[in-house]
């Protein structure tokens, strides 16, 4: 009799778990996602107050700033649009917007065309991971110190000036004291400086293209070039245009290779680049609402830019399934 009522608990027990957890899997799965969750918020959190911190608070504070004057130690004072105002009719505004500009259109277009060339040139190369290294080296180094080594060799016996003068048979030029050399030196600091990263990216574009189309063509007859230029190259056109973002806006935030090659933007404001021009009225004069202005006015040029980019890359932009 008392072996009979010692069991009852035990088989009751057993009952209510069934009857309270039909699916236990799906219970521990869901447990699984939740501790997934939890730790996907650990992992972005860095970057999420960091963001917080060093990009939005900044282009908040810079957004009230332009409608303000301020020196960093008296009161602020509003003034409205005034600060777009006189930054719209500041030559030296002027001078930074064409300066930028045209650094643009000489290190973009030359730049990731020198990529591509040298991607297809090193494709079927067995060799290719050196001259990966050397390439990629200037992307993995301070720009300060690419800046600081391109300015002894652009010196007048420095290697570079040194080598044009002698292909060339002319006196050494001085790249960095004439108004009109000084902005190409920039160009050429920054075309290296970037190239290797173009060269990496156009080149996994390139491996990535379906044998099977470029099988087809040759089947077709398509010779070397027409497989580049038909069959290829437009299929690296998605690769092409994304590559042509991320230049064109890193060449319009060109600072730290102007302040360090050309002493404060050259002679005669030849390379002084917009952004060069929000940090000398910021923080060279103290005026942080027209430095503000001028980076809200960098901001909507960015903008309109990359707005016609995205506009025009439907013309010009195919990708794989097109081809099929």
């Amino acid at each position: 009799m008392s072996t009979t009522l010692a069991e009852k608990p035990a088989r009751v027990k057993t009952r209510r778990s069934s009857a309270h957890d039909p699916f236990p899997e799906m219970r521990k799965e869901a447990g699984w996602r939740k501790r997934d969750r939890a730790w996907g918020y650990v992992f972005i959190g860095p970057q999420v107050i960091g963001m917080v911190l060093f990009v939005l608070i900044p282009f908040a504070a810079s957004l009230v700033l332009a409608f303000a004057e301020w020196d960093g130690l008296t009161d602020l004072t509003w003034v409205g649009f005034k600060n777009f105002t006189d930054q719209l009719a500041d030559p030296l505004l002027h001078k930074s917007i064409i300066n930028t500009l045209l650094l643009a259109l000489i290190t973009v277009p030359i730049g990731l065309g020198l990529a591509v060339v040298i991607a297809v040139a090193l494709e079927k190369l067995k060799t290719r991971t050196l001259y990966l290294i050397l390439f990629f080296a200037p992307v993995v180094t301070s720009t300060v110190a690419v800046a600081m080594i391109w300015q002894q060799m652009f010196r007048s016996d420095g290697i570079f000036s040194a080598t044009i003068a002698k292909i060339f048979g002319i006196t050494p030029p001085d790249w960095l004291g004439d108004p009109k050399l000084a902005l190409i030196a920039v160009a050429i600091v920054s075309i290296w400086s970037s190239l290797g990263l173009n060269v990496i990216i156009f080149l996994a574009g390139l491996q990535n293209i379906s044998p099977s189309i470029i099988e087809a063509a040759r089947i077709d007859g398509a010779g070397w070039w027409s497989l580049f230029t038909k069959i290829r190259l437009p299929l690296l056109s998605p690769i092409i245009f994304f590559s042509t973002i991320v230049a064109f806006i890193s060449s319009m935030q060109t600072f730290d290779t102007v302040f360090i090659l050309t002493q404060n933007a050259g002679p005669d404001n030849a390379t002084r680049t917009i952004v060069y021009h929000i940090y000398d009225l910021g923080f060279g004069r103290f005026q942080f609402g027209p430095s503000s202005a001028a980076a809200v006015i960098l901001l909507v040029m960015t903008l309109v830019i990359t707005a016609i980019q995205f506009g025009a890359q439907k013309k010009f932009v195919h990708y794989e399934d097109d081809a099929a």
